[in-house]
C-alpha cells in the first residue's frame, strides 16, 4: 500500500494555500445578513405565536359516537336469512 502521508501533505498544502487567499472582510453577512435573519427570526416567532393559539382552540377529548337504531341493527349479530 503506498504511503499517504505524501498525498496527506500535498493536500494540506493545496487547502492552506486556498484558506489564505481569502480576505476576511469580504466574508462576513453584514447588515443585509442580520436583518434578512432578523425578519426570519420574527416570522417564526409570529407563526409558533399563531400554532399556540390555534392550538389552545383543538378539544382533544373524543366524545362517543351517538348510537341510532339503524346503527345498532347493524352493527348486531348477523341474522340468518329464511326464504
Amino acid at each position: 500500500m503506498p504511503d499517504m502521508s505524501a498525498s496527506a501533505s500535498l493536500a494540506m498544502t493545496q487547502l492552506a494555500t486556498l484558506a489564505k487567499e481569502v480576505d476576511e472582510d469580504k466574508v462576513t453577512p453584514g447588515v443585509l445578513g442580520f436583518i434578512v435573519f432578523a425578519v426570519m427570526a420574527l416570522a417564526v416567532w409570529a407563526l409558533m405565536k399563531s400554532m399556540n393559539r390555534h392550538m389552545g382552540k383543538v378539544d382533544f377529548a373524543e366524545s362517543p359516537a351517538p348510537q341510532t337504531e339503524g346503527s345498532a341493527e347493524a352493527t348486531g349479530p348477523a341474522k340468518p336469512r329464511q326464504g
